[in-house]
């Protein structure tokens, strides 16, 4: 990388470093591996790794840094801005679900491939790039197309960067290239050329034995590749040439299809962000020294972008995060400096190279990891275990679990089934559902009596549920076992559908019913409304499996 600006702010340069290397390892680093990746004294990774854990950008377990959900907001004004992820991904679906192969998304990068949008199948062999990958464009689909489009500069970072970097470090998403792919990589000028008259491009195993993939360039009014959609599959499904016969002229369809939509759209115009410059502010008052300022307000101004803002201006961005213009500004040229933000006369715009920061290992983030942090804080607050299920047909099913150290408590284990009717959970996944869907479960279900007290009548039970959806928690009372107590509540996702339920089961002789609607209801729906917030950020426009 060039020399810094002299303007360029340390701190933020050496909070980007952190969290490139954190995403570049899969998310998660020791303290003391982060001074060795990133070259930085431990006294500044202890206080950026501070600052980032006050902001929610990443947890800190002992000596151990993750990154958190809350970091996607980065990536999520990025892909806001973009605006294809939104408008293309339905097409994107609907695409593979029609081939019953996987469909990507991709932007150009410098020299490399970027992936904005996945719509997998589910298969043993299938899809394993993420959000935010970076792959040589040499060993791509849809590299052939976009460099098609290179200025003879970029023409020579390529020649600089593969004779400086053959072995392809410079993409830790990227396997190694083996043999013949990576002689194979040598004739990438050969395929531009091909790519640029026939506006397709094929990947014959070039990232990896086996996978196959052909791409179609989405352009601009000028004929420039704003993108790239990918069909990928594997060779024991098909060749390149009768996976180009199978699919090439749907994916051009599709592609013409997307170009439309593009040309039609015009994102309304977005509410401006809240200003964060006294929230950094207070921080700094509250934490003192461990708190770095100038580095939560120079991310601060990356999250100023997205639906509707994809360019600002310099006084757009400083009234965006309430920072002085000269704040704005200094910040601004760190970023441009880092790669994160392009300059196009007077107007800002974030690049890909945003998606670097924690999106690749965040975009494949469970709904069991976002709930397990917040299940164990839970635990430490009610002392009783904790947990978190999914509807699967009849029953609920474990996904995440916290216990309890008490010698008497709940022993349940992850993949666990229970028959929803008499768990609490389960009732209140049950009370989520419309009527229809609720009555014909309810209809197929054998209500057998699990104890003296469990709730066998249809109509009993449908009055119950009726009650749950009404107040919004379950309690049930020695129903599912004897001497068993829980109480639960949903968790819903970004449209208000409840996804799962996070519950706390105990003993009855641990508290009364009154006692634990007063002391732990609250606990309860303050622990699922942090589930559902992280829940947000991460599935905006990632997938996010629930187990």
């Amino acid at each position: 990388m060039s020399t810094a600006p002299a303007e360029a702010v340390g701190p933020l340069m050496r909070g980007v470093a952190v969290l490139r290397a954190l995403s570049d390892a899969d998310g998660r680093l020791s303290l003391g591996e982060l001074v060795r990746t990133t070259g930085l004294a431990r006294s500044t990774v202890d206080r950026v790794a501070a600052t980032l854990a006050r902001m929610g950008y990443l947890r800190l377990d002992g000596s151990t840094a993750t990154l958190a959900p809350r970091l996607m907001e980065l990536a999520n004004a990025y892909l806001g801005a973009l605006r294809l992820p939104a408008l293309l991904g339905p097409h994107a679906v609907r695409l593979a679900e029609e081939l019953d192969e996987s469909v990507s998304l991709a932007v150009p990068d410098g020299d490399g491939v970027r992936f904005v949008h996945q719509s997998t199948r589910r298969r043993a062999m299938s899809l394993t790039f993420r959000i935010g990958d970076l792959l040589p464009a040499e060993r791509t689909a849809p590299g052939p197309l976009f460099a098609a489009h290179w200025t003879p500069e970029q023409w020579q970072a390529w020649h600089h960067r593969r004779a400086a970097d053959r072995a392809g470090l410079a993409f830790p998403a990227a396997p190694p290239a083996e043999a013949p792919a990576g002689a194979r990589a040598d004739d990438f000028e050969e395929r531009v050329e091909a790519a640029r008259t026939a506006s397709w491009a094929v990947d014959d195993q070039l990232i990896e034995p086996g996978l196959i993939a052909v791409a179609a360039p989405l352009r601009d009014p000028a004929g420039t590749p704003v993108c790239a959609l990918s069909v990928v599959s594997h060779t024991s499904r098909h060749s390149t040439e009768s996976l180009r016969k199978a699919v090439l002229p749907r994916l051009r369809a599709a592609a013409t299809a997307m170009e439309a939509e593009l040309a039609r759209d015009r994102a309304p115009a977005a509410a401006t962000p809240h200003a964060l410059a006294a929230w950094t502010s207070a921080s700094k008052q509250e934490l003192g020294s461990e708190f770095v300022e100038s580095l939560a307000r120079g991310l601060t101004v990356l999250t100023a972008f997205g639906t509707g803002r994809a360019e600002l201006t310099l006084s757009a961005v400083a009234g965006a995060t309430g920072l002085a213009r000269a704040t704005a500004r200094r910040a601004l040229i760190t970023l441009g400096h880092l790669g994160l933000v392009a300059t196009e006369g007077r107007t800002f715009r974030l690049t890909p190279r945003v998606l670097a920061l924690g999106c690749p290992p965040l975009s494949r983030t469970t709904l069991s990891d976002i709930a397990a942090p917040h299940l164990a804080a839970l635990v430490r607050t009610v002392h009783d275990s904790a947990s978190l299920a999914v509807l699967d047909g009849d029953a609920i099913q474990y996904t995440a679990r916290v216990a309890t150290t008490r010698i008497m408590s709940v022993n349940i284990t992850l993949g666990t089934r229970l028959p929803a009717y008499a768990a609490s959970m389960g009732r209140v996944l049950l009370a989520g559902l419309d009527a229809g869907e609720r009555a014909a479960r309810l209809g197929r279900t054998e209500l057998s009596p699990l104890t003296p007290h469990t709730v066998t009548s249809p109509d009993a039970l449908a009055s119950v549920l009726e009650r749950v959806a009404d107040q919004g928690y379950a309690i049930v009372d020695e129903e599912l076992e004897e001497g068993l107590r829980s109480v639960a509540v949903p968790v819903r996702d970004a449209g208000g559908r409840a996804v799962a339920a996070v519950n706390v089961a105990m003993h009855t002789t641990r508290r009364t019913v009154p006692e634990c609607l007063a002391e732990v209801l609250p606990e309860l729906r303050a622990t699922a409304a942090a589930i559902e917030a992280d829940l947000h950020v991460v599935s905006r426009y990632c997938r996010t499996p629930l187990s």
